[in-house]
């Protein structure tokens, strides 16, 4: 069972950047696609971005693609730089992980609420 802590979130300026970051109870590095979700208030989660191990390839949402960044560490954990904050940013943010033979997303942390103002 591998546990997800994200931290990292908070209150920032629209156009500005943030950084989130997820930390697994084990080492993910090799075995584990990690990912980022988001929810806004009265939505449904979706896809921000993706990494498999190794970093070997990296997957974005269009909405955000070019303005953030995911990466990981040779062991547990996974970032996520935001810039050029738009409204739509603002959600709660929760890191994913599962195993790179699996289909389904099977961890996640409790998430990392991101406001913005104007």
């Amino acid at each position: 069972q591998v546990q997800l802590a994200e931290s990292g979130g908070g209150l920032v300026q629209a156009g500005g950047s943030l950084s989130l970051s997820c930390a697994a109870s084990e080492n993910t590095f090799s075995n584990y696609d990690m990912g980022w979700f988001r929810q806004a208030p009265g939505r449904e989660r979706e896809f921000v971005a993706a990494i498999t191990p190794f970093g070997r390839d990296i997957y974005y949402a269009d909405s955000v693609k070019g303005r953030f960044a995911i990466s990981r560490n040779y062991a547990n954990s996974v970032y996520l730089k935001m810039r050029t904050l738009r409204s739509e940013a603002a959600a709660v943010y929760y890191c994913a992980a599962r195993h790179s033979t699996a289909a389904e997303w099977s961890y996640w942390g409790q998430g990392t609420p991101v406001s913005l103002s104007s």
